[in-house]
């Protein structure tokens, strides 16, 4: 925070906490924390656990090696995936910044924290327009009929083979064996288009014939979008203050809803198939370099590391809140999730492939094409079909606002702590509404016609390799340039006990050494990508590279920027002041900048934009005779710590 702010920045609050009071205040009444840590943990749950769990990773499993594919996802989840998380969350908590006020502790990499914004923004953008199609079919599927579920719509096309025949008046679930087999033959002799691909491609999207024709925009999807971005804003309306409430029911439902579709999923006939083709492990491929790439990455990017949402999200955390605790409860959640999902879709799945007489590998497919064209298609086998789409859309409506929310508290924190004003944080909601409304505006293109083709290259290039360095460069910087040692005693000094040494020695070698095998892996298996047959032209994967290059180049910039503006005669002083700590980098509160961290005199007015630096004298001494009497609480080693009266 600047000079100027600091002085209305510690003005007293009304909602200061009081030595003693049995009632739980915010320990930073300025910024706020979170109401409970199961606000926090619920939170970090559903922005880690997002779309990709159900529709990415039980697809990589069975391309992988069925079963054989958890050795290499749980190896990577060891080595770098609950490391990383760790790092991010200590990284936010001990500071109580956002993405961008972190790096004050080396300011010279600061354009990381850009980057992280960059990336989010593409993000935030290109989700919520998943998040608004998701809309469209659970509103969609209130209707005794499945509009998705005959081929005799107009915009059905010859080539169209239903899974459930043609509609008869007393056609009933019994009969679809018979009508099956009747499409199977129709499967062996063409290349079978199903209604809800139709359905998908011809209305619902309209897709027009290449990138570079936007058409019309699609006014049903125009409005989920304007509803999914109302529904953001209303549960960020208080910061985390009502996102923590929201998330009691938006983390915790789709676990309902997945255990019932998993319920109706093992009782249909060929789901044991399905979930055959899903575990069975093919060992062969451990020894496959792309198995363990796949799985490396497939860990970093469900994780959400790099995207400055687990920064943000701790960063609302009390000063002693055990996070090393939650990284593990965190990161193990979300992979136990994935691995759940898989069962879930691929009982689904075998049950559709066994009434198509064709292989689970038929069907079996990933991204959109599952969410909205394989799985709806088996949906219209079951009884009662409506219920069980309302159920599905539903649940993938939660788990992508699960991630939303932080996305967007992601931009808004890192703006309200870069401003750092009275007025900005009393005005938060502000910042958050106009957030919302430019995120609106941005995702309009990708409700015209061409909307999937540019949703899919954002997906693909914006939020790639870009995420690979920016966690790398993260680090180095805290490993090497402010050093390991520091970081370590700044860790001990928050959980009062000191990072184990198993996680020393990842964030120091075995993690940055395979987000490096990630970034090569990235570029060696690197494919233009593609739309069913439709080829990207070269103009469009050159804009792709461009969306992937603009969060990394805010490093190199930033950084020259800070060179040129630090003090010094020569280059090399320059370079030292930028890659040091600003005075201001350590826990916000004055209370908790103890050993080298504590400061005296008019500086220490400039690190506190809190409370506690205006208590009065009285109320100092009784947090003396507190610390004297031993009023301690008990880290999680057994070591014991001296907690703020207000913690």
């Amino acid at each position: 925070m600047s000079e100027s702010n600091s002085g209305a920045a510690c003005m007293p609050d009304q909602n200061g906490a009081v030595p003693g009071e049995p009632v739980k205040k915010d320990e930073n009444s300025r910024r706020g924390n979170w109401g409970n840590q199961i606000e926090f943990v619920l939170t970090s749950v559903g922005y880690a656990v997002g779309l990709g769990n159900v529709w990415r990773f039980p697809y990589l499993c069975y391309r992988n090696g069925g079963g054989a594919f958890m050795f290499p996802y749980f190896i990577m989840l060891v080595f770098c995936g609950i490391p990383l998380f760790f790092l991010e969350l200590s990284f936010g908590q001990f500071t109580s910044l956002g993405c961008l006020g972190v790096w004050k502790v080396s300011p010279m990499f600061k354009g990381v924290g850009y980057g992280m914004m960059v990336v989010s923004t593409y993000i935030g953008i290109y989700y919520n327009v998943v998040i608004c199609i998701a809309f469209y079919y659970f509103f969609m599927s209130m209707t005794n009929l499945l509009p998705w579920t005959y081929c005799n719509n107009p915009w059905n096309t010859p080539d169209c083979a239903g899974v459930v025949g043609t509609p008869r008046a007393n056609a009933t679930f019994a009969n679809v064996s018979a009508v099956v087999s009747g499409v199977t033959e129709i499967v062996n002799r063409t290349k079978r288009t199903s209604p809800s691909e139709e359905y998908w491609r011809n209305y619902v999207l309209n897709v027009s014939d290449g990138i570079g024709d936007f058409g019309e925009v699609r006014l049903p999807i125009l409005g989920c979008l304007a509803v999914s971005w109302v529904v953001v804003f209303l549960c960020l309306i208080r910061g985390v203050k009502s996102s923590g409430k929201v998330v009691y029911f938006t983390a915790t439902f789709p676990y309902v809803v997945l255990t019932i579709l998993f319920i109706r999923g093992i009782t249909l006939e060929g789901a044991v198939s399905g979930i055959k083709y899903y575990l069975t492990p093919q060992w062969e491929k451990i020894l496959d370099a792309k198995v363990w790439g796949d799985a490396a990455s497939q860990i970093f990017y469900s994780l959400g590391c790099a995207w400055g949402g687990l920064i943000t999200m701790a960063s609302y955390n009390k000063f002693h809140n055990n996070c090393f605790r939650d990284s593990i409860i965190i990161s193990v959640t979300n992979c136990g999730t994935s691995v759940y999902a898989g069962f879930v879709i691929f009982s689904i799945l075998g049950f559709m492939a066994n009434h198509l007489g064709v292989d689970v590998s038929e069907v079996a497919d990933h991204g959109p094409g599952l969410a909205f064209v394989a799985y709806p298609e088996a949906l219209t086998l079951l009884p009662i079909s409506p219920l069980w789409s309302l159920l599905f859309f539903f649940m993938l409506i939660l788990l992508g606002l699960g991630t939303q929310f932080c996305l967007l508290e992601t931009l808004v924190t890192a703006v309200v702590d870069e401003i750092g004003t009275d007025w900005i944080i009393k005005n938060k909601t502000y910042v958050t509404l106009g957030v919302a409304v430019i995120g609106f505006l941005l995702g309009v293109p990708l409700t015209t016609r061409a909307g999937i083709y540019w949703l899919l290259l954002m997906d693909n290039y914006a939020a790639s390799f870009s995420l690979v360095v920016i966690s790398c460069i993260m680090c180095i910087c805290i490993m090497y340039v402010y050093g390991h040692k520091k970081y370590f005693k700044d860790v001990e000094m928050m959980l009062g006990f000191p990072p184990p040494v198993f996680f020393r020695i990842c964030w120091r070698f075995v993690s940055p050494f395979i987000i490096t095998f990630i970034l090569i892996f990235t570029v060696i298996q690197y494919k233009p990508i593609t739309y069913n047959d439709y080829v990207y032209p070269s103009w469009s994967l050159v804009i792709g590279f461009f969306m992937a290059l603009s969060s990394v180049i805010c490093i190199p910039i930033y950084a020259l920027f800070k060179i040129a503006v630090s003090e010094g005669s020569t280059f090399l002083e320059r370079l030292k002041n930028s890659v040091k700590p600003d005075p201001t980098w350590g826990p916000a509160l004055q209370e908790h900048r103890k050993g080298r961290y504590a400061t005296t005199g008019p500086e220490s007015v400039e690190v506190c934009p809190l409370k506690e630096d205006l208590k009065n004298e009285g109320k100092e001494k009784l947090k003396e005779k507190e610390d004297e009497i031993g009023l301690t609480i008990p880290g999680s080693n057994g070591s014991t710590l001296n907690p703020s009266p207000s913690a």
